[in-house]
């Protein structure tokens, strides 16, 4: 890792996505010394990524409140091919953030990231129903704009009121317990992280325009017992109409299963972008174990055809025992 020197993320300082950084650090997938790059969006961090001006970019992914993040989704589709390398989900509770002194009574506006109000709409339903809400590029952004007076509240990390010298109205503020959001680290793309029996791989499809076309692609995937753990849509913005079909994965590159299902897919599909293979951590699947079925392992029958035709082999005269999981 000593070639990795910058990583983007969404800031200003305070943000979960820096939290996310952080945490990645701790566990060793970025180094100690790496210089934090804060951005204004996600895609503006994968931009950088492309253009070889940061090493890495850490951006969300999806929260499991709110759905995909659009932003990263389209960018990861677009430009140039960058490679998810790694994922880490952060439990998200918000702190309400006030200037010292500041009253509940006292809040006329209220400000955080247009993700993070969907997690705390009901709170601040009940506690804040007059105040104006105000979007925010991010949740430590909207931290900064309470300090610099712009805003009377915001929803962020507790962190972030830290940084900006704010009081706490309200900690732990979660609409719904035991929200994450998923994140991912993502560089040029590259040799994938090892796989370890227990990954998820990503992909984008654009699939012809003829009826039943993505049944005819999920197809591919069927008869090789891979296991699709999310599919979502979203418009290519090159045609009215016409859509990429964001796609994760059980299973790794290496493993053979995944690999016939991606030959098949590039056969049939219009377009087809690998995202990378990464070790899954995220909470897809929950906590007891990997997300989906593994894949089968198709060793016994690949061995087989290799063997076919040697002088002297009789493999091509044994009953073949199925290869399963």
């Amino acid at each position: 890792m000593s070639d990795i020197e910058t990583v983007a993320y969404l800031g200003p300082r305070g943000t979960f996505t820096e939290q996310a950084v952080l945490d990645m650090t701790a566990a060793g997938h970025l180094p100690a010394d790496v210089t934090h790059r804060p951005v204004t969006s996600p895609a503006e961090a994968l931009d950088l990524v492309r253009a070889g001006t940061v090493d890495r970019a850490v951006v969300a992914l999806e929260s499991s409140v709110d759905g995909p993040v659009t932003q990263t989704f389209d960018s990861l589709a677009d430009g140039a091919p960058v490679q998810i390398l790694r994922e880490h989900d952060v439990s998200v509770v918000f702190s309400v953030l006030v200037r010292p002194g500041t009253r509940l009574e006292d809040v006329r506006t209220f400000t955080t990231h247009p993700v993070a109000r969907a997690q705390v709409r009901r709170w601040a339903a009940e506690h804040l129903p007059h105040a104006e809400f105000i979007p925010a590029s991010s949740n430590g952004a909207a931290a900064a704009a309470v300090a610099a007076g712009e805003a009377d509240a915001a929803a962020a990390p507790a962190r972030a009121g830290d940084i900006h010298g704010l009081e706490s109205l309200a900690e732990g503020v979660a609409d719904i317990a035991g929200a994450r959001t998923r994140f991912v680290l993502v560089g040029l793309p590259q040799e994938p992280t090892p796989r370890t029996g227990h990954d998820r791989t990503a992909i984008v499809l654009q699939v012809p325009n003829v009826p039943a076309s993505l049944v005819m692609a999920l197809m591919e995937l069927a008869t090789r017992r891979v296991d699709m753990s999310r599919i979502e849509s979203r418009p290519t913005r090159e045609k009215a109409g016409t859509y990429d079909f964001h796609v994760e994965l059980v299973g790794h590159l290496e493993d053979c299963a995944v690999a016939e299902a991606l030959a098949g897919l590039h056969r049939y599909c219009d377009r087809i972008r690998f995202l990378g293979s990464w070790p899954q951590e995220g909470w897809v699947g929950g906590e007891d174990g990997p997300d989906g079925s593994v894949p089968p392992d198709y060793a016994a029958s690949w061995d087989w055809v290799q063997g076919l035709g040697r002088a002297g082999d009789k493999a091509g005269d044994k009953a073949g025992d199925g290869d399963r999981p």
